[in-house]
């Protein structure tokens, strides 16, 4: 059914992408994800992992184990430091952060809470937040909500939705109020990259901190954290780290910061002594003072089987791999699907694209209906899109290949 499916598309792309997979460095590793024969193309791993076939026997062994054989011990003995442990893991290999720096903890939008409200208490006297339209929902109505809670202003960037927030847009809207700019590092609609140095530099010009996301460039894109003397981050662990639904975020909050800053939810497990169960709050030292229940110790164990992989394989490959793929979702969209109405919403720029494509069409949320009902799972984004996410560890060119012919036949009896 693959190959006849294939002949939808011009066969010098079907060649190619066989060409491609033959000689892809990182095609080895698609064998050790979970690979069910039901699902015959899948183009979500932007917004969920597939999960390893190690992770089988982690969560089983951990429950026979660490949980079942040490029971409360296990605190003492390692839970208790695993989400510094962890966020420590995740900085070196796909953040370029040295240690002390990130922490795993609670959900990106309790995350990006913490860390916004903590940003504009740490810049007192000033009383805007700069933030932009296309951002991820949750992003927007955390600065809503907080901007509301402070009485304070936000100032929108409306940018090209296919082109994303430029340093041009922030220079032009910050100013000596502006406490904080909340960006996303790359665009959850367009995946457009933006300049994650050249802003934090404007910002800073400013006088005011910036807080990114980086959901959509954790594993995937380099990021280079401490290089840029970015001042905040958070970012999630089920796209490119594949930790699973649910899984917890982290929190970045560079070495000069940490003891300026006070996070709002002030729990027990962010106590400088947390056994003592005193009084009154006292915040623990460094990244610890940014976690504030009790940690989620099973929602950890999955992304440490990606992170293995992500520091076998270098984000750098990762993102060589990355911009190969998507480049090959527009040439095929370009060659066979646009006679059918389809458009390339994402910038045609390799360097600024992040780790998906997406494709526009009036039919896009009827196309995709039927995709999934033939094992083929990309996902939409409204109004007319279809986002091509690709996960360079566990996709393939020729898995790309065949969910774009499922797309063009259907598109194709649409139009007729």
């Amino acid at each position: 059914m693959a190959d006849d499916i294939l002949t939808r598309l011009p066969s010098h792309l079907v060649a190619e992408a066989k060409s491609l997979d033959a000689a892809d460095p990182l095609a080895a590793y698609r064998e050790q994800f979970v690979l069910p024969e039901g699902v015959v193309a899948y183009l979500d791993g932007n917004s969920l992992g597939r999960p390893l076939a190690a992770t089988r026997n982690r969560l089983p062994q951990f429950v026979d184990d660490e949980w079942g054989e040490r029971l409360i011990r296990a605190w003492d003995e390692s839970w208790m430091e695993l989400p510094l442990q962890l966020g420590d893991r995740i900085g070196r290999v796909a953040l370029d952060a040295a240690p002390g720096q990130t922490t795993v903890a609670d959900s990106t939008t309790v995350l990006l809470y913490k860390l916004t409200r903590a940003a504009v208490a740490a810049r007192p006297g000033r009383s805007r937040i700069v933030a932009d339209t296309e951002n991820f929902p949750t992003d927007r109505y955390i600065v809503q909500g907080v901007a509301a809670e402070l009485g304070m202003t936000i100032d929108w960037i409306e940018p090209d939705p296919s082109t994303g927030v430029t340093v041009t847009d922030v220079r032009e809207k910050v100013s000596a109020d502006t406490a904080l700019v909340l960006l996303s590092h790359v665009a959850y609609k367009s995946a457009h990259i933006a300049d994650l140095a050249g802003i934090t530099a404007v910002v800073h010009d400013a006088g005011a901190l910036v807080l990114w996301d980086l959901c959509h460039s954790v594993g995937l894109v380099p990021v280079g954290l401490d290089a840029a003397g970015v001042d905040l981050a958070v970012g999630c662990t089920y796209k490119y780290l594949n930790g699973g639904p649910g899984a917890p975020a982290f929190a970045y909050v560079a070495k000069d910061l940490q003891d300026s800053l006070v996070q709002p939810i002030t729990g027990w497990m962010g106590h400088a002594e947390p056994f003592t169960m005193g009084p009154a709050y006292l915040p623990a030292e460094g990244m610890r003072r940014f976690i504030s229940g009790t940690p989620p110790i099973l929602g950890m164990l999955p992304m440490q089987d990606m992170l293995d992989l992500v520091e076998e394989a270098g984000v750098e490959a990762i993102r060589e791999k990355s911009i190969r793929l998507t480049e090959f979702v527009a040439d095929v969209a370009d060659a066979a699907l646009a006679p059918l109405g389809v458009t390339v919403a994402s910038p045609r720029e390799p360097q600024v694209r992040g780790g998906h494509v997406t494709l526009e069409h009036d039919a896009m949320q009827a196309a995709i209906a039927r995709l999934w009902q033939r094992g083929v799972i990309p996902d939409f984004r409204r109004p007319r899109g279809l986002r091509a996410g690709l996960s360079p560890l566990s996709t393939s060119f020729v898995e790309v290949a065949t969910a774009l012919a499922h797309l063009h036949e259907i598109l194709n009896e649409h139009e007729g």
